[in-house]
């Protein structure tokens, strides 16, 4: 095995909740909100999108996107197609969807390109062309036209991108072409053609199942006078004989344009050119295929790409590259192997594929970024490089296969330097979706033939990374399942890269939020890792913490700390207390005390890491500022408010400033300080704020992208708390309608939407409609996260108070009494909603009149609110307002 580049391992899918959720514990007449902020990776699920807002006007001017080809030398137009594609539009208007079908080499792409040119010169607003062999293709097509659109933003997926671009269409009122270019499967193509609008859709296709449903126009091979046209105009040739060649290629048009590329490059008369042609020795180029292809296609293809490597220096290594990459095409970007284009350095690549281009063996998109090969060219060339044996080679797997193979996956090694990590990888979208087609077609190009290429299946790896940290974990999931496959299937499943397959599975599984399958995974990985691997291994510390991150999302917190303090005892002890990954297991373990309750430890250990992170990284670091803001949180969960809130402002201007005002970490900052001027009672600036990063989000992301529905639901939180709840309560309804849709109905964040419906109808009086949901909720959580799980207390404690706001304390009482003790046994006694929880049941034996459990507890409360939040926090203030009213009906009671 050759060495190269080791496939990533993934760091901590998250650090804690991306959303502020309102839960309400009711203590004598005061709402207390517990707020949970994070700096955390925002989880994606795909969806449909439903955008409500009208969709952003596109830029002036005629669109054209996609890889249109350039109009070929001596271009034969096929007029009676073109007008049988304008008439299906004369006679049925817009929406018209045509397949273009036929056999290998008669020319589909060609027409549909051609009826492209016509559109174009038309002054048609919109001229789209998608490759669509692969439903990745259609995906980052789609993906590309949102872009030009302005409907794409930064933090979409391919697929949340590209059905905002359908939809768009959907609705266009504007003349428009949508080409799906080599489609094979319906299925692929059909859910992406819009219903309505003004927008022609062609699909060119070998497979007739497309007749079924779409109008069928059918490409044939060139009538004898077209063909001999176009061999006498590339050639200048109009002697005798240009129909016996052209009979010869069974009138096939790529055979024909090879045929007269071939003829004016070395000056033959049609009779010597026939001669060659008959007289090729095709079995012993392609000895196992000859006999399937169409009458001289092979031999005419053989001929001009022998012309062309002795002719054409470096035509030879060009030329196989472009057959193992991508059929879709292979960007000029790709060949170069770098982002930054050199012009010196990259002149002699330019000068090959210039020459090449004079053989008709390849073409160029219209903008000339993108180097097109036929199918049948590729095919070829792949089957002459299988059958090949190298020279001193012993008859290795694959013969010059092997070679051409290795020498894309350098290219491509070398292409994946280019792409930055951490923020800056938002902007680098494109980059990487180049990366993931290309890889594509090198694995699908390796498994066809039976060559293996483990190091091939590292750079799908390093894809898979990349489509997570774009937020993508779909896509990343689909690749990852396949890569891991590919791994046990080559290596076994105890070798180190099988296991880091299978971590990256795990992780890209906790991004989209099945914990039921990452926790699993997960697990499984860090045993085997420690069995198989030496103990202080790298690995296994990045397994052991991913691991615990897994288990606090699922709130084990307990299983979640003492191995977070493992891994960074251990990270300490093998990479330093400088390495970024120690800095990272410091910084996990401290959110991981603040969600435990234990803000002594956790402010302790960030301000440590922050100190540390700015003399390792920097001040402007995103990993720094990712700290200061988790350092605030800590003085915002203690109730500091005064200390907190100039931090988060700050902190939201530097992350302005470095990482843009879209970037998902601005937009949390932003968040969190909305929620801070919330809590401190100013919702005159908490709102304003709310709205701004609702409206953002519905423009940049779409009215149902789960960031946009967290938006929602955190201004229907601050319009409750200024008892605005004519605004709270709609905004709550549509928000938990578009979760239960968007998300399903057993989502966390549905489950949040839920409770917090139900805790506005609580507010507004609504007992009837409260009680109900918060019971569904209570065993939805149950069911859903477990009887244990802090969101279940909290339903628990809500449902609660609801019982006692209609009087129902026989079945308030026990209920709180049973949370109390979940809440000491799960957070331990001296967890702010441990306390909460115990205020809310003094609260209730208060409203009982057992005064004489009430005050002690108040008391007990009290002191330790006191000694755990301080004197100051919201919620002391909220007990020790209790206990003076629970005393004072004492004393009114004894007299």
């Amino acid at each position: 095995m050759m060495n190269g580049p080791a496939s990533p391992g993934q760091e901590e899918p998250g650090q804690g909740p991306g959303e502020s959720i309102h839960q309400e514990a009711t203590a004598s007449g005061h709402g207390e909100i517990n707020q949970a902020g994070g700096d955390l990776t925002v989880h994606k699920t795909v969806n449909t999108m439903n955008i409500h807002l009208p969709p952003p006007a596109p830029p002036a001017g005629q669109i054209v996107e996609g890889d249109i080809p350039q109009r070929p030398p001596a271009f034969q137009s096929r007029p009676g197609l073109l007008d049988a594609l304008k008439a299906q539009v004369r006679q049925e208007g817009a929406a018209v969807i045509d397949a273009v079908t036929g056999t290998p080499g008669v020319g589909k792409s060609l027409l549909a390109a051609s009826y492209a040119w016509a559109c174009q010169q038309a002054g048609w607003p919109l001229i789209v062309w998608i490759n669509a062999q692969h439903p990745d293709q259609i995906l980052t097509g789609l993906a590309g036209l949102a872009r030009r659109l302005n409907l794409h933003d930064p933090d979409d997926d391919a697929r949340t991108a590209a059905l905002k671009a359908r939809d768009w269409l959907a609705a266009a009122d504007r003349r428009g072409l949508l080409v799906f270019d080599n489609a094979t499967a319906v299925e692929d193509v059909r859910p992406w053609c819009p219903a309505t609008g003004e927008v022609q859709i062609l699909i060119t296709t070998r497979n007739r199942a497309f007749h079924t449903l779409f109008t069928a126009i059918d490409v044939g091979v060139f009538p004898p006078e077209q063909s001999v046209a176009l061999l006498h105009q590339r050639t200048g040739d109009t002697t005798p004989g240009a129909d016996e060649v052209a009979t010869e290629l069974g009138h096939l048009p790529l055979a024909v344009g090879q045929a007269s590329a071939y003829i004016y490059r070395r000056r033959l008369t049609y009779p010597a050119y026939l001669a060659l042609l008959r007289d090729y020795p095709l079995d012993k180029h392609l000895p196992h295929a000859a006999g399937g292809y169409p009458a001289g296609t092979a031999q005419a293809i053989l001929l001009s790409i022998d012309q062309a490597e002795q002719t054409i220096p470096g035509a030879r290594n060009i030329l196989e590259l472009l057959a193992v990459l991508s059929e879709a095409g292979v960007p000029r970007t790709i060949l170069y192997g770098t982002t930054d284009h050199d012009p010196v350095a990259i002149e002699d690549i330019d000068r090959v594929l210039t020459d090449l281009a004079d053989t008709s063996l390849i073409s160029f998109s219209e903008d000339g970024t993108t180097v097109l090969m036929h199918r049948l060219t590729s095919r070829v060339l792949l089957e002459r490089a299988h059958q090949t044996t190298p020279v001193g080679d012993s008859g290795s797997s694959g013969g010059r296969l092997s070679q051409v193979l290795d020498s894309a996956i350098n290219l491509l090694y070398q292409f994946n330097t280019h792409i930055p990590g951490d923020a800056a990888i938002w902007a680098a979208r494109p980059l990487v979706e180049m990366l993931v087609e290309q890889t594509t077609a090198l694995h699908t190009r390796a498994a066809a033939f039976g060559v293996p290429r483990e190091r091939l299946l590292a750079l799908r790896a390093w894809c898979g990374q990349h489509l997570r940290d774009l937020a993508d974990p779909a896509r990343a999931i689909s690749l990852l399942e396949q890569n891991l496959a590919d791994y046990e299937r080559e290596v076994g499943g105890d070798h180190p890269h099988a296991l880091t397959s299978r971590n990256n599975l795990g992780c890209a599984y906790h991004a989209l939020g099945d914990l039921g399958r990452a926790i699993p995974i997960l697990e499984s990985t860090l045993a085997d890792r420690e069995r198989v691997l030496n103990g202080d291994h790298p690995d296994i510390l990045q397994s052991r913490n991913n691991l615990a991150s897994a288990y606090e999302t699922a709130g084990d917190l307990g299983r979640a700390l003492a191995l977070h303090e493992q891994s960074l005892a251990d990270h300490v002890r093998v990479l330093g207390g400088d390495h970024p990954d120690t800095l990272r297991s410091r910084n996990n373990l401290a959110y991981a005390y603040h969600e435990a309750g234990d803000l002594g430890r956790a402010l302790t250990l960030h301000e440590q890491n922050l100190a540390d992170r700015e003399r390792v990284l920097g001040r402007d670091h995103p990993d720094t500022l990712q700290s200061r803001n988790n350092l605030v949180l800590v003085h915002y969960t203690a109730g500091e408010l005064g200390r907190a809130i100039p931090l988060f402002e700050q902190n939201l201007a530097d992350r302005e400033r470095v990482l843009g005002g879209d970037h998902p970490d601005t937009l949390l900052s932003r968040n969190n300080l909305a929620s801070a001027y919330q809590s401190a009672g100013d919702v005159a600036r908490a709102i304003p704020l709310l709205r701004q990063i609702l409206t953002d989000r519905q423009r940049t992301l779409g009215g149902e992208h789960p960031d946009t529905l967290t938006s929602s639901n955190n201004l229907a939180g601050a319009y409750q708390d200024a008892g605005v709840l004519g605004r709270a309560i709609p905004l709550f309804e549509q928000t938990l309608a578009d979760r239960e849709r968007v998300l399903g109905g057993d989502h966390p964040n549905t489950l949040t939407s839920r409770n917090n419906l139900a805790t506005a109808y609580h507010s507004a009086g609504d007992a009837g409609r409260a009680i109900p949901l918060f019971e569904q909720n209570l065993a939805d959580r149950e069911r859903v996260l477990g009887r244990d799980h802090p969101d279940t207390l909290q339903s628990r404690n809500n449902l609660a108070s609801a019982y006692q706001s209609v009087r129902a304390l026989d079945r308030a009482i026990p209920l709180n009494e049973r949370t109390l003790a979940a809440f000491e046994r799960v957070l331990g006694g001296d967890h702010p909603h441990t306390l909460q929880s115990r205020n809310n049941l003094a609260h209730s034996y208060q409203a009982a009149g057992d005064l004489g459990r009430a005050v002690p507890l108040y008391e007990q409360t009290l002191a330790n609110c006191e000694r755990v939040l301080g004197t100051d926090h919201p919620t002391t203030k909220i007990v020790r307002s209790n206990l003076l009213a629970a005393r004072q009906q004492v004393d009114t009671d004894s007299v």
